[in-house]
């Protein structure tokens, strides 16, 4: 944990504590339904490797590079809400360790440091705890690229990462979409699945995903307490606490605050990238659907139904807060990038894409999927 004199920037087990305590119930179950959720998301997570394999024609290598079997040492958790907020804590502290110790040095030279440092990482813990107790009751699944512990696995073996499936949430989404929940489940793991297969079966794409991040997290020059600032909007919006007249509307968020020139670069790689890794997975799922999943038409028009409807004025002022509104377009431009390359080169010809980091569209690209196809092919193949 970063810390000045003793006092962590964020107290994250303040987080975690306020998180758990804030976060929503998960929908009424019996204890042997519970049993039956947990054990049916694992045969799913199981079954789903396959199916993704064989629908992606993407090579995952296995020990000596013998393809595994379903199954085998794929490390998959089935969490309820408060699990989701401890694993994505621990993943947080991975991630933010360079931006937090260049907050430390920064405060550690002013006028009283210590003592801000140990109200203000108190006063940032809540304020964490808060957005992750909003977040932990949307999150259906979510494959953990950097979680601790599994970081220094060989990239080929699960991408170094782990796959987190919400019980709770996936039950909650199948009732209020009144949809099978058998196919509903799976249909979600297929999604969650693909990601596993794009780690294990691209071993430079974790580290070029984590060497983005750092070099985002490297260049932003921010004052510790206008970040504290912004996380105090969310935590008054989560609270209510805003009077109506000074909500944000101008559309910004946590990640828009603190971007320099060369993070603005960096952060349209990494929206490339991510639209092409959700997308992918967003066409795949249906791409699998017919064969495994009967009712794949109707759970994918409801679902995306709920997408775009969104909750209350509330929950659109904190999507627009915290750049989710963004992840949302990913969803949609990314799939539409990989169905057009499909349709036009084919799954193999898409499958370049995984080459290098060079043969990931750009931003524009994915805006363009032809502009991508003349690059990476008809130059490739001229």
């Amino acid at each position: 944990m970063t810390s000045i004199g003793g006092a962590e920037m964020v107290d994250w087990n303040l987080a975690v504590a306020t998180a758990t305590r804030l976060v929503r119930p998960g929908p009424e179950v019996s204890r042997d339904e519970a049993r039956a959720v947990v054990a049916e998301l694992r045969r799913h997570a199981v079954a789903s490797e396959e199916h993704v394999r064989a629908f992606t024609r993407m090579a995952v290598p296995g020990v000596d590079g013998v393809n595994p079997q379903p199954g085998d040492g794929t490390p998959v958790l089935v969490v309820d809400r408060a699990g989701w907020i401890k694993a994505n804590v621990a993943g947080f502290q991975e991630l933010l360790k360079p931006l937090l110790e260049k907050m430390r040095t920064r405060r550690s030279g002013s006028p009283g440091g210590a003592v801000l440092g140990a109200v203000g990482g108190k006063v940032t813990g809540v304020e964490v705890g808060m957005l992750l107790s909003f977040l932990a009751s949307r999150v259906l699944g979510q494959y953990e690229t950097f979680a601790p512990g599994t970081r220094d696995l060989p990239a080929g073996e699960n991408g170094g990462g782990r796959l987190l499936l919400v019980a709770p949430n996936i039950v909650h989404v199948e009732r209020e979409l009144d949809v099978e929940p058998h196919d509903f489940r799976l249909w979600v793991c297929l999604h969650e699945e693909t990601h596993r297969t794009q780690f294990s079966g691209v071993p430079w794409l974790r580290d070029h995903i984590e060497g983005e991040i750092q070099s985002f997290l490297g260049e932003t020059d921010v004052d510790p307490g206008t970040l504290l600032e912004r996380f105090r909007e969310v935590a008054q919006s989560l609270a209510g606490g805003r009077p109506e007249g000074e909500r944000d509307e101008s559309g910004s968020s946590i990640v828009e605050l603190v971007q320099t020139p060369a993070q603005r670069e960096i952060l349209a790689r990494l929206t490339a990238v991510m639209s092409l890794l959700e997308g992918h997975a967003d066409y795949v799922m249906d791409g699998v659907g017919p064969d495994v999943v009967p009712s794949v038409a109707e759970i994918r028009e409801k679902f995306q139904q709920r997408r775009a409807s969104g909750a209350g004025r509330l929950d659109q002022a904190l999507r627009k807060l915290l750049g989710l509104d963004a992840k949302l377009r990913q969803y949609r431009d990314g799939e539409r990038f990989v169905r057009a390359v499909v349709n036009e080169v084919g799954m193999d010809g898409f499958n370049r894409v995984w080459t290098s980091p060079n043969t990931l569209p750009t931003k524009a690209e994915i805006a363009k999927p032809a502009e991508w196809v003349a690059r990476v092919h008809r130059k490739a193949d001229s």
